[in-house]
């Protein structure tokens, strides 16, 4: 079986397909100075541009795993998400409050969708 990767770069790729199924790397907001409900509208597009980028769309998705710095922005978060997420189809979730790797970050997502059959 093989494996797809995109988007690659010495340490690791911003996608890996294999057997059907596309894997993101975390997605960070590129405008760090937005409020949370912002940054994760931010990471949302992103996730759209590499998901079409690898063949599928958010109607496929299979999970997602959300970080947050603050849980008091929790429900920021959530606004952007459920204005994005397909009605209908929703992913299995995970969310959890972490420290990120640069301070100015509020939230990390990464997700898991399938291909749309042929």
């Amino acid at each position: 079986m093989s494996v797809t990767y995109q988007d690659s770069n010495a340490r690791m790729s911003q996608v890996a397909i294999h057997n059907g199924t596309v894997y993101l790397a975390g997605q960070v907001p590129p405008d760090a100075t937005a409020d949370m409900r912002g940054q994760t509208e931010q990471v949302l597009a992103r996730i759209d541009q590499l998901l079409a980028q690898a063949g599928t769309t958010k109607e496929y998705l299979l999970s997602a795993q959300i970080w947050v710095t603050s849980m008091a922005e929790f429900d920021q978060m959530n606004a952007a998400w459920d204005a994005w997420v397909v009605p209908g189809r929703p992913p299995v979730r995970a969310a959890l409050e972490a420290p990120l790797a640069k301070p100015e970050w509020k939230v990390e997502i990464m997700v898991v969708a399938a291909l749309p059959e042929a």
